[in-house]
């Protein structure tokens, strides 16, 4: 799939994205190139191709799930400046 110099706006647009004029072939040609090696990607069989999370096949070790800290929370509350039924209260920031 080739891009032309509109549809790069357009994207560019939608993305809430400026791009200068002059740079708007050189982003076409990438995008064009990236989408290429999508369409190519996909042509590959990968049929019994099981997903992996690590071309290692390694897995992390994880430590036990337990708790090792005491509840704090009525210590931290008694020193914060607006709390109500157990939360952090803050000023509003959005209208």
């Amino acid at each position: 799939m080739t891009l032309k110099s509109d549809d790069v706006r357009s994207i560019a647009h939608l993305a809430r994205l400026h791009i200068e004029e002059e740079a708007v072939d050189h982003y076409v040609d990438d995008l064009s190139s990236i989408l290429a090696l999508v369409e190519q990607m996909n042509q590959v069989d990968s049929q019994g191709v099981e997903p992996l999370s690590n071309p290692l096949d390694a897995t992390q070790r994880l430590r036990d799930d337990k708790v090792t800290e005491e509840n704090q929370r009525d210590k931290f509350q008694q020193i914060a400046p607006d709390v109500a039924e157990g939360l952090y209260r803050v000023p509003r920031v959005i209208e």
